[in-house]
């Protein structure tokens, strides 16, 4: 048997690590603190971001992929419509010029 983590206390430790390497990010959704499914906003903050998701490889490991990618605006368009989808969505915004988001990092795949 797999134990898996609640969403809110990976978002917690996210954030934590995040904070650790002096990354700014913010809740700007609150989904179900169990079992929400979480979007991560890479905002580059030069009018471009990313959306992230997770999902899952071959071998049915938990992976972030790139969901989408281009003007923030538009970005933020694909987030509102995963939210009428999803009203129990997480969405997590970083915010980092470099393009960091440590979701490749280990221990923050699951």
């Amino acid at each position: 048997m797999t134990l898996r983590l609640t969403t809110e206390f990976w978002i917690s430790a996210y954030r934590m690590r995040l904070q650790l390497a002096e990354i700014p990010a913010f809740v700007t959704s609150k989904g179900d603190g169990t079992s929400g499914a979480v979007l991560v906003k890479l905002n580059t903050l030069d009018g471009n971001a990313k959306l992230f998701h997770r999902s899952y490889d071959v071998d049915f490991k938990q992976v972030w992929c790139e969901l989408v990618a281009g003007p923030e605006n538009d970005v933020d368009n694909s987030i509102s419509e995963q939210h009428r989808f999803d009203p129990d969505l997480w969405v997590i915004e970083v915010e980092d010029r470099n393009g960091r988001h440590l979701l490749d990092d280990d221990g923050l795949n699951g």
